[in-house]
């Protein structure tokens, strides 16, 4: 059977790897373009063994790249995430890991404007999936983008150049307010009552306390994974906060839409063994996290997580503020997630009364990994 080609650039931004498309390059059906997606990541095997995901959901990703009349933003693109062994696309939610990707791409695109001299590039580009302005300061050397430095994130085996994101106004972006459903809600699961935070910033996340399961935190994904019953009570919680934060109209509707809300487990600071064997004292972290991403358990944290915890942290009445030691409280702050795979930092503004969040960063990595053309069926 005769294939397509489809012109395509693969990127790692974070913790997550994405293909990125120009639009221009996709047919005009949303329908095709979907199909387009899914054979390029081989959405209908669990393994992705027939396209360029590898079963996992911060693998699994897909960018499209708009033209954009915005004086402020040099680009405008769409997040996508590609279901693994379901044949799903989803641009509910966005990516915070493949943000950096993104400044990189308009560097090498020539998209961006890039200063004569080696230093930082400020790109600003905005994401259609929460219709927010996102800054990126990209490191430049010889008017290209620098990828070796050493900055060492978690999650990533080797030390890269380091690339600062800032997401503006971030509340709100697909509820139309950061708490849709006030600082705490009640949800039910085996008839069992939970209480949770609903959050929307940058993507919604719903927080629970790992104690009220009967854990403490910092078991590792191995465990949580085996641990079926709780992950069936997760996804109850969810689908029940999908509608409680009127993101769905029915829990039939929110289970067609797994990509958002995603749900975390949080818990006070203790000290445990990462998935690499490193040892992550108490005192190192302001929270330890687990988060579930498309039914499974997040080998890291996203990106998104990582800006929607740090944020909700800092505002009082929260779950994950119940977890927070510190009796500092400033209006800009530095918070330290413990995830599975490490320590990940957050830079949060809060606003003046401190009751919502003026902006917040992420450091990351990224590399470009590939340019090319990806093959498809004739048929789609």
């Amino acid at each position: 059977m005769k294939q397509n080609a489809v012109p395509c650039t693969v990127y790692r931004g974070g913790t997550s790897r994405g293909v990125f498309f120009k639009e221009s390059d996709l047919p005009k059906s949303k329908s095709a373009q979907e199909q387009i997606f899914m054979s390029a990541m081989d959405a209908y095997n669990p393994s992705q063994v027939n396209g360029l995901g590898s079963g996992t959901s911060h693998t699994s990703k897909v960018i499209v790249i708009h033209e954009t009349d915005s004086e402020k933003a040099c680009l405008a693109y769409t997040f996508y995430q590609v279901g693994i062994g379901e044949a799903i696309v989803d641009s509910a939610g966005t990516c915070g890991n493949l943000m950096a990707a993104v400044g990189a791409y308009a560097i090498d695109e020539g998209l961006a404007k890039v200063p004569l001299a080696d230093g930082m590039c400020d790109v600003t580009v905005l994401n259609h999936n929460i219709n927010r302005l996102v800054r990126i300061e990209v490191p430049i050397v010889d008017g290209a983008v620098q990828v070796d430095g050493d900055y060492l994130m978690a999650g990533i085996v080797h030390t890269g150049a380091k690339i600062s994101v800032s997401i503006l106004s971030p509340g709100g972006g697909k509820t139309g307010t950061t708490f849709p459903a006030e600082m705490r809600s009640e949800l039910v699961a085996d008839e069992q009552k939970f209480s949770v935070t609903i959050s929307d910033i940058v993507n919604p996340f719903i927080f629970v306390n790992a104690q009220d399961f009967g854990l403490d935190g910092s078991e590792s994904n191995d465990i949580l994974s085996q641990n079926q019953h709780l992950l069936t009570q997760l996804e109850t919680l969810r689908v029940q906060g999908a509608v409680s934060a009127g993101m769905a109209e029915t829990i039939e509707a929110a289970k067609e839409v797994p990509s958002i809300p995603k749900i975390a487990l949080v818990a006070p600071p203790r000290d445990y063994f990462t998935t690499s064997g490193v040892e992550v004292k108490a005192e190192e972290i302001d929270i330890i996290a687990r988060m579930i991403s498309m039914g499974k358990f997040h080998r890291t944290f996203a990106g998104s997580g990582l800006y929607n915890l740090a944020s909700t942290l800092l505002i009082d009445g929260t779950i994950p503020n119940d977890c927070y030691t510190s009796s500092e409280q400033k209006q800009l702050q530095n918070i330290r997630i413990g995830h599975p795979d490490g320590i990940a930092e957050v830079t949060v503004e809060l606003t003046e009364d401190g009751k919502d969040v003026a902006a917040v960063g992420l450091d990351r990595t990224a590399r470009r990994i590939l340019e090319g053309q990806c093959y498809v069926p004739s048929w789609l």
